[in-house]
């Protein structure tokens, strides 16, 4: 495991055909923010269209780590889908409230809440 990928965890749960729940522990920076680019890449690639992001226990986030979730925002939303953030730490909270970022996207208190906002798989 490199170093990069020390600071960074990322776990994916396939919800459903279409829908992805994707849970990102550690500090997603300029080191790490690749990694998680590719792990959402891959998603797209396998037809996920809904991915919903479990933040609550990331810890840092900088403005790479912001511009990953926008690419990604983008991305879901050219297919069909959507991004929804869920339970964000409160400095996480805090970044996506001064860069307008919970303006554009969905922010949910949990990962259940961010679930049912999910549009329905067919």
């Amino acid at each position: 495991m490199s170093l990069m990928e020390e600071n960074l965890n990322v776990e994916v749960e396939i919800h459903d055909r279409v829908t992805a729940v994707v849970t990102i522990g550690g500090e997603l920076d300029a080191d790490t923010a690749t990694l998680l680019h590719h792990h959402l890449a891959n998603q797209f690639l396998h037809g996920r269209r809904n991915l919903v992001l479990d933040l609550s226990a990331l810890e840092f986030m900088d403005s790479s780590g912001l511009n990953v979730l926008i690419k990604a925002t983008r991305e879901t939303r050219s297919t069909g889908g959507d991004l929804h953030l869920a339970a964000p730490t409160p400095a996480v909270a805090k970044l996506f409230d001064l860069t307008g970022l919970s303006l554009t996207t969905s922010v949910h208190r949990d990962v259940g809440t961010a679930l049912a906002a999910v549009e329905p798989a067919g």
